[in-house]
């Protein structure tokens, strides 16, 4: 199927995706956060990641430590200025015609009341269709999802054609202002990706991955400071896809397929009653992109290169 490409205004993008799911696309980052995203692949001469608590051996699990039965050990960015979290939003290798779709599996804390009033956060087509489709995936999901659909956070943590990312726990601002979203300070900010982390082992998931996306994408040098000692890589993106509260599928592929470039990563959501339209665009993108012969990776393959 071949999609005629209608461009999208971005700032209008970026409102709707900002009113969605309080903001879970298009953040901004400092100066010394720009050049965080310098780092690069923390790999040995041989290839192989170089020891940390999330691709070493530690006495006791870490947080967004592989546990039993995991896969190969996902590769990092090497810290940046100053020992500052490193930022990931696109792959340096820019002539491999790859492409990694990521999918924000959002819930705040606070959302359990709606979630029981029958409001749906989960999209079980989106995962079966990415499935059908043979796309692999990486799932940035909130630890809140994770305690809310724990059936489904192990389905998707154990299957090798997916890898779950950190989103934190309760999908608070981890910077403020962040499109209205509750701040967290630097020590509850560290202690909500910790828990997170915990909510994937408590549901059974082994394809776990140290990489967090910021909620909202806002972040500082604060913010990536207080990561510092977590280990992991932030990953942004730099293919807005537009689906938040989209009623038109065609108008998000379209979007994405303007967008996308060989090492794009493109943000998308988990979420049925925020972004409705998200699984028809994917059955519009996929097909569309392999005719341009690209190739559907995990956001670990794009790091790794």
């Amino acid at each position: 199927m071949t999609i005629s490409v209608r461009r999208v205004a971005a700032t209008a993008a970026t409102a709707v995706l900002g009113a969605a799911l309080a903001g879970c696309g298009g953040g901004a980052a400092s100066d010394a956060g720009r050049e965080a995203r310098m780092g690069t692949p923390a790999a040995s001469a041989s290839g192989a990641p170089t020891a940390s608590p999330h691709n070493g051996a530690p006495a006791s699990p870490q947080p967004g430590a592989p546990q039993a039965g995991a896969p190969a050990k996902a590769p990092t960015l090497a810290p940046g200025p100053n020992g500052l979290t490193p930022v990931f939003e696109r792959a340096k290798q820019q002539t491999d015609k790859t492409v990694a779709l990521t999918f924000d599996a959002d819930m705040t804390s606070d959302q359990g009341p709606r979630a029981a009033g029958g409001e749906h956060f989960d999209n079980p087509q989106l995962i079966s269709t990415l499935r059908t489709l043979k796309v692999p995936s990486t799932v940035f999901m909130t630890g809140r999802w994770a305690e809310e659909y724990p059936d489904q956070t192990k389905s998707i943590g154990t299957d090798p054609n997916f890898e779950i990312a950190n989103h934190s726990y309760s999908h608070h601002a981890f910077k403020s202002p962040c499109y209205g979203l509750p701040a967290l300070d630097g020590a509850a900010a560290r202690a909500d990706v910790d828990r997170a982390f915990a909510a994937f082992r408590q549901a059974g998931a082994v394809n776990t991955v140290p990489y967090f996306r910021f909620p909202g994408g806002c972040y500082d040098d604060q913010a990536l400071r207080a990561l510092s000692t977590a280990k992991v890589t932030a990953v942004q993106w730099d293919v807005v896809s537009g689906d938040a509260f989209a009623k038109d599928a065609d108008a998000v592929a379209e979007q994405v397929l303007a967008g996308v470039k060989p090492g794009s990563v493109v943000v998308m959501h988990c979420t049925r009653s925020a972004a409705p339209v998200t699984e028809e665009a994917v059955r519009k993108i996929v097909p569309e992109l392999r005719g341009r012969g690209y190739r559907f990776v995990k956001v670990s393959e794009l790091i790794g290169k």
